[in-house]
């Protein structure tokens, strides 16, 4: 994909998105031409991001269906997790705030910490050169917009991909020999569980996920800072959740994080 230059109508775009998630105001339409391809709403995304003006302490990654992929031109989406809204969860349970007339989900999600990337080329197997922990965490998928999830995934990604934070769990002890792919994870809301997985659907895992991060930002000319955060993917699916509510995601059967939600 190569990176597209903003229009004024991206940039407009972009403006509507952030003012909305400023005001906690839903939007009952999307705010101009659904961008029909990922370096249109990249472009978006890339405006958003210029005009916010936050500093960026992570991205999200997430998963293109299998029947969209051809068009899209790629199995992966990813937007940005704003600093101020990464949150230790191993210190303490946070209360994660989210657009209640809006679209609000928690993910159960591996989160790697990056060390330092350069620029030299990565496989699926030397990326994991480049990361210097691996935690348990929560990400908190929200927008002002209810429908973002019900367009494709350009609608998805034009909005920071969906993000509205990211808690950091417990970490994974000996991260590089334990069998990630294969750990058990359990989501619960409110006490009851509501999804269950391991890592095997997750296409090639979460170091895929990381070596696809550094090449789409490498294209949108975006750096890598070391300490940046990846949060991987789903593993047990997009639980929709409201204000009031609490999540809890279990790891391998004895991590535990979780947050509670408000308006």
């Amino acid at each position: 994909m190569r990176k597209m230059l903003a229009t004024s109508d991206h940039e407009n775009i972009a403006r509507v998105l952030i003012d909305a998630r400023a005001r906690k105001t839903p939007l009952t339409a999307y705010p101009g031409a659904m961008p029909q391809t990922m370096a249109d709403a990249y472009a978006i995304q890339d405006s958003a991001i210029a005009f916010d003006g936050r500093r960026i302490g992570g991205w999200k990654v997430g998963r293109i269906a299998p029947d969209l992929v051809t068009r899209y031109g790629g199995n992966r989406l990813t937007g940005p997790i704003f600093a101020d809204e990464i949150f230790d969860g191993a210190t303490g349970e946070p209360v994660m705030p989210v657009y209640a007339d809006g679209f609000a989900a928690a993910e159960a999600e591996v989160l790697l910490c990056f060390g330092e990337v350069g620029t030299r080329d990565y496989d699926i197997d030397s990326v994991r050169g480049c990361i210097a922990d691996v935690r348990t965490g929560i990400e908190i998928a929200s927008s002002p917009f209810p429908e973002i999830n019900r367009h494709g995934p350009a609608v998805t990604a034009s909005d920071y991909g969906n993000n509205k934070g990211l808690i950091l769990g417990p970490p994974i002890a000996d991260w590089r020999n334990a069998d990630l792919i294969r750990m058990p994870v359990e989501m619960a809301i409110d006490g009851e569980t509501v999804g269950a997985a391991t890592m095997e659907a997750m296409l090639d895992g979460p170091f895929g996920s990381a070596l696809f991060l550094i090449n789409i930002l490498r294209t949108r000319g975006i750096a890598i800072p070391a300490g940046t955060w990846v949060s991987a993917g789903a593993i047990t699916g997009i639980h929709e959740i409201r204000p009031g509510q609490r999540a809890e995601a279990v790891f391998d059967g004895k991590i535990r994080v979780g947050c509670s939600i408000k308006s």
